[in-house]
């Protein structure tokens, strides 16, 4: 199979990113957050959110 020069590309980069930041995927997370707030442009988050239920009659666990 022939390799992709894209995809080497992109590995070459995904190791000087973590060579940068010392391979500590907290800081690089990190840092690419900064420069997504830094562009202006709208971050959308797709972190669900929980909505709480009201516990009705009946509802409480118990026989």
């Amino acid at each position: 199979m022939d390799r992709d020069p894209i995809i080497d590309e992109i590995r070459k980069h995904r190791r000087e990113i973590a060579e940068q930041f010392d391979y500590n995927l907290r800081a690089i997370i990190a840092d690419a957050r900064k420069r997504q707030k830094g562009r202006g442009k709208k971050v959308v988050s797709l972190a669900r959110t929980r909505k709480k239920r009201a516990v009705t009659r009946g509802e409480g666990g118990r026989s």
